[in-house]
């Protein structure tokens, strides 16, 4: 008596019930595949401004994590004497190379804020703490109403791996600020993964040169009433290379500059000045 097997997409084994038994070489049935956020599409766009300085061995890593929806990228060169230049031209040979004109973060940022083209700007460091994966829920919220995105750490999502407990305590001490003197609920302050519509740019009016401009854009967001939305982002630790932040006197800066421009500061300061 002859037995003919199978073909291979049948299961001929059972158990004891009669059920067929899974074999090992039995490939599982086919999902569909699953959306991922680099998939993700705009009808605006889309600038990306990253300042850096001396960031030459963090850039590939970076560069190569940039969605598909971003149309430009600008390297803001803060005077790097390390290939930071070369490097980004050779990750990516589109990429818009701006010098900026003066020291300071800030100076950085607003040089490339003025050299963006897109309807929609990024702001991201270049040192590797922030994923660019991340950038398509900045631009979600951004295509469904929303004027200025800021990443938080501090919301289910988000995190840091990175956090010191000096920086953690002055993020909160002053996130209490912001919140106090603007009338927010903010999770997150000082965290410069952030997102906005270029057509907002003077209502923003910035002019802070250093780390002080992050706690600025939100300042100035807030005080003119902008639609603004915080989403999860996940801090990790630089790649390569040591920090430019400095806890104590950044903090200090940012500190002045939330008291300066809160409502009603700068419209009190004429008047007082005219009574005297």
């Amino acid at each position: 008596m002859s037995t003919t097997l199978p073909p291979d997409n049948v299961l001929p084994y059972t158990d004891r019930d009669g059920r067929p038994m899974r074999r090992a070489g039995d490939r599982a049935p086919a999902r569909p595949p699953m959306r991922r956020a680099t998939d993700f599409s705009t009808t605006h766009s889309v600038s990306l401004v990253v300042p850096a300085h001396n960031e030459a061995r963090n850039i590939p890593w970076v560069f190569e994590q940039i969605p598909r929806c971003v149309d430009e990228v600008i390297l803001v060169d803060g005077d790097s004497n390390d290939a930071t230049v070369s490097m980004a031209k050779h990750c990516l040979p589109t990429v818009r190379h701006v010098d900026q004109d003066g020291p300071g973060k800030g100076n950085a940022l607003r040089t490339g804020f003025a050299a963006a083209t897109g309807e929609f700007i990024v702001m991201m460091d270049a040192d590797g703490s922030m994923w660019p994966g991340e950038i398509p829920h900045y631009l979600h919220f951004l295509s469904n109403g929303y004027d200025f995105v800021k990443g938080s750490r501090c919301i289910a999502g988000g995190g840091s791996l990175d956090f010191t407990r000096v920086r953690s305590l002055g993020n909160r001490a002053l996130l209490a600020v912001v919140n106090r003197l603007y009338g927010a609920h903010l999770t997150d302050l000082c965290y410069g993964f952030c997102a906005f519509r270029r057509s907002f740019l003077d209502e923003l009016d910035l002019r802070s040169s250093g780390f002080e401009i992050e706690a600025e854009m939100v300042a100035h967001a807030l005080r003119s009433g902008l639609r603004l939305a915080e989403v999860p982002s996940l801090e990790l630790p630089r790649r390569n290379g040591r920090s430019h932040l400095h806890a104590v006197s950044d903090g200090k800066r940012v500190l002045r500059t939330l008291i300066a421009e809160r409502p009603g500061a700068r419209a009190a300061t004429p008047a007082a000045a005219g009574e005297r």
